[in-house]
């Protein structure tokens, strides 16, 4: 999952990493594939050199040694405002068929069932960012046909909100623990476009809230963890505390 998730990154983007498993799929890149890419940490890091120790939060020492910016956060804001920022990093407790996000609550609004922390500086990251990749557990009430509340806009209800709005960008690509689905069809649909290795296809339907739909190619397996991308996520988390590994 996270190296599905670091393979999103391209060489000389400007990276808005987030919290958890993108700590990982960011210095990931960095040292394999994206070695340009530019990080912004929420925190206020600005980082261009690669990670070499594990971190646990953005705010690390190991993080803030070597970077090339230390400053305050809504610096970065104002950058990425201004349109520097190419891709950033979401996640959630809902995710649907158009990319909206929910981090608000679950239940009656008045008396929710479950009460989430809200935005933080997602709705941002997802309005100025040039793309954005969401990273999600896949379960069926996760992964919805329509989110509870939508805390950060995707491509709206019908698909096509963001593009009523006058706004640019939204999701490129979902990563999941079972697969990737991409955005890049005329509906802006979650479309599978890679299965992970071990899981099938029936395993990602029925754990799927809305009906999986499919382009002109069947989706093909996500390619397998080369030795280099193993070793480097060895480096980077080598007590399992995000990938689990024990």
């Amino acid at each position: 999952m996270v190296i599905a998730a670091a393979r999103q990154i391209r060489e000389g983007d400007v990276v808005n990493v987030g919290m958890r498993l993108p700590l990982l799929a960011y210095a990931l890149a960095k040292m394999t594939h994206a070695r340009t890419a530019m990080g912004f940490f929420d925190s206020g890091i600005v980082r261009a050199e690669p990670l070499t120790h594990e971190i646990v939060t953005m705010c690390d020492a190991a993080n803030v040694r070597g970077s090339q910016w230390c400053t305050d956060m809504i610096d970065l804001m104002n950058l990425m405002q201004q349109g520097f920022v190419d891709v950033g990093f979401l996640g959630g407790a809902e995710v649907d068929q158009f990319g909206n996000v929910n981090t608000s609550y679950i239940g009656d609004p008045q008396k929710p069932r479950v009460r989430l922390p809200g935005s933080g500086g997602a709705a941002d990251i997802a309005q100025f960012s040039g793309r954005t990749v969401i990273i999600m557990a896949h379960e069926k009430h996760r992964l919805v046909r329509e989110v509870q509340y939508v805390t950060t806009l995707g491509y709206g209800r019908d698909g096509h909100e963001r593009e009523r709005l006058g706004m640019s960008g939204g999701p490129s690509a979902l990563v999941t623990t079972l697969g990737v689905f991409t955005f890049d069809n005329p509906w802006h649909t979650a479309q599978l476009a890679h299965i992970h290795p071990g899981a099938t296809l029936e395993d990602i339907k029925s754990a799927t809230g809305w009906d999986i739909i499919m382009g002109d190619a069947p989706p093909t397996e996500t390619p397998w963890p080369t030795t280099e991308e193993v070793a480097v996520l060895e480096l980077l988390d080598g007590s399992g505390f995000w990938t689990g590994k024990r």
